[in-house]
């Protein structure tokens, strides 16, 4: 935890005023907020003004998203510490926010519970997960899936598409219904996969949808 926070220069990016002043109204009395950003096109060069020691980031800014501002961020800023502040649950989405570089990634619906300790444990140089996340979706980001013995990884391509959307935490009916094929073909995809990797838990399929980078996003 810094010795004073006051004293960590915080920027703010969301494209709804609204959000942002709530933002301002909770974290203005602990750090010195240097800067609130509405509008995609202004983050880079506000950062590169500002150089905030953390950047607060809607996840779904309208123009880019959050994970690809993300890896511009890190390539300009590395030291920068970024908490991706989101309504995303889904655990492809999680994963892909560390992957662009994230240090932290916050719901908004707990933000105003976990926003100040997502910031001090960044700047602890440690990951901050939101508490509120589903902890299957935690165990999967957390842990890489490991390729049991004799079992393989080689999947068909209507696999890998079952797959991507199980692991965005589409139901059987959902998947179904977006592929175009009955609930009872799902679940017989669902198995050949569970069969092959050697695996039986929606969290270690998620796992290895994770490690081998198959999503739909």
């Amino acid at each position: 935890m810094p010795l004073d926070r006051q004293m960590t220069r915080v920027m703010l990016v969301d494209d709804h005023p609204l959000v942002l002043e709530s933002l301002m109204e909770l974290l203005k009395p602990h750090f010195t907020i240097v800067s609130t950003v509405q509008h995609s096109g202004d983050i880079v060069s506000r950062a590169i003004e500002h150089r905030p020691d953390v950047i607060l980031l809607d996840a779904c800014m309208p123009g880019i998203s959050g994970f690809a501002a993300t890896k511009e961020l890190k390539k300009l800023l590395p030291k920068v510490k970024i908490v991706l502040v989101t309504m995303l649950t889904e655990a492809i989405s999680v994963s892909e926010a560390f992957r662009a570089g994230a240090n932290g990634y916050v719901l908004k619906q707990s933000a105003s519970d976990e926003l100040r300790t997502a910031i001090d444990t960044v700047l602890a140089h440690k990951r901050f997960l939101s508490n509120t996340i589903e902890p299957q979706v935690r165990e999967a980001v957390e842990h890489e899936w490991f390729r049991p013995e004799g079992y393989s990884g080689d999947l068909t391509g209507r696999q890998r598409e079952v797959l991507a959307l199980l692991s965005e935490g589409r139901t059987t009916r959902n998947i179904a219904q977006q592929l175009n094929i009955s609930r009872k073909t799902v679940e017989f995809h669902k198995a050949n996969i569970t069969h092959k990797l050697g695996v039986h838990t929606t969290s270690d399929l998620i796992k290895f949808a994770l490690a081998q980078g198959i999503t739909s996003l």
